[in-house]
Order: C-alpha cells, then sequence, then structure tokens
C-alpha cells in the first residue's frame, strides 16, 4: 500500500484499521494530520515566509478573523458567492505552492493554474484540516505498533517544511522493523533521488515473498 503526503495520512489509517488486509507500506512525504501539523502549516509557518503568510493571512475578511485560518478558508470555499470561493481557492494554492518551496530547483506548480483543480483541492484539503483528518489527535503515531510484521518503508525529504522530517521519524522510532529513507536534496516530495527512493521501495514491496 502506498500513500503521499495526504495519502500517508490515509494509508497509515487504513492500515492500522485493518491491518489483515496489508501486505506492505511505503509512505512518502509523510504527515499524519495532526493538530500540531495543521498549527504549524496554516499559522506557524509564518516564521519561515512571513511575507506570505501575511498575504495568505491577509485574504481572509475582516468578519472571519479571529478564528483559525484553515476554518476561515474552509467557510469562504463554501459560500454561495463563486466570485468568493474562487478568491478563496486561488489563495489557498498559493499557499500550499509557497510552502512547499524549500528544495533546490522548486518550480510552481502548474495545476494551480486550473480554476477547477484549484477549488476541489482547497476545500478538500481544508474539509479535513478542520477535522484532523476526524481521528483522535496522534492516534495514528500511537496506533503504529499495530503494524507489527508488515513491511513499511518511509521516503521522506530533509526540505520538507511541510511536514518536518520528525514525523516520519517518530513514526519510523515507533514502528517495528520500519525503514526510513531521508532524501537529502529533496522537500515535500519531488523527482530524481527522491522518486527513485519510492519506486525501489515499491518494487521491494511487490518482489517481497507474501
Amino acid at each position: 500500500m502506498q500513500g503521499g503526503s495526504w495519502g500517508s495520512t490515509l494509508a497509515l489509517a487504513y492500515a492500522q484499521a485493518h491491518p489483515q488486509r496489508v501486505d506492505a507500506l511505503v509512505l512518502a512525504a509523510v504527515v499524519t494530520t495532526t493538530e500540531r501539523e495543521i498549527r504549524w502549516v496554516t499559522e506557524d509557518m509564518r516564521r519561515i515566509f512571513p511575507a506570505a503568510w501575511d498575504r495568505f493571512a491577509g485574504a481572509v475578511p475582516v468578519h472571519l478573523r479571529g478564528i483559525r485560518l484553515v476554518d476561515a478558508y474552509a467557510t469562504l470555499l463554501a459560500d454561495p458567492d463563486p466570485a468568493v470561493r474562487e478568491d478563496a481557492a486561488r489563495e489557498w494554492c498559493r499557499w500550499e505552492d509557497t510552502h512547499v518551496s524549500l528544495a533546490p530547483g522548486h518550480r510552481p506548480s502548474r495545476r494551480y493554474e486550473d480554476p477547477e483543480f484549484r477549488l476541489v483541492f482547497a476545500r478538500l484539503v481544508t474539509h479535513y484540516w478542520r477535522h484532523a483528518a476526524f481521528l483522535p489527535d496522534g492516534a495514528l503515531l500511537r496506533g503504529v505498533t499495530r503494524l507489527a510484521g508488515i513491511p513499511g518503508t518511509l521516503v521522506h525529504g530533509r526540505y520538507d517544511v511541510s511536514g518536518p522530517p520528525d514525523i516520519a521519524w517518530d513514526l519510523h522510532r515507533r514502528g517495528p522493523g520500519s525503514e526510513l529513507r531521508i532524501i537529502d536534496d529533496a522537500g515535500h516530495g519531488g523527482a530524481g533521488a527522491f522518486t527513485d527512493a519510492v519506486v525501489d521501495a515499491l518494487d521491494r514491496a511487490v518482489d517481497r515473498p507474501r
């Protein structure tokens, strides 16, 4: 079973709920969608990208200020006015593209040029983030011991500020028999060595004797 970024949260949640259905796990750009992680991406990361964050926060109208940014954006993205929804989606995705930008050679993602994609992406992210993936806080880290006997590989970028490497590290330390590969020239995903590491882990998972 493979998952990257938000998909790693889904993969972990499924594997812990149904370990008998999972032969191996390959997780990339690992996140567990805890309250701490959501607060880091939407609030605390101003410390790294202050100008971009001020734009992100400043796009919220006055009447929604004072509540969590993830809640404010979820509200805007559900507004009956299409223009309000479009503006919120554009600003959310602009921030998304900023906080994955630390890796050398980063280029803005062209997928955010598509208005339909922007809206769907932003609504999905804010829906699950405002509810911390509908999981008890820290449940995926506590539940990793249920995966004993299931081979797991975690691939994470050294420059991943969106999901700092301590998330993958803590899962690895608690995960029985897991393997952690930190890619020194990668961020939150990417090509080159990061992709090679994921493909290698998938190949080994497929070739593993059942």
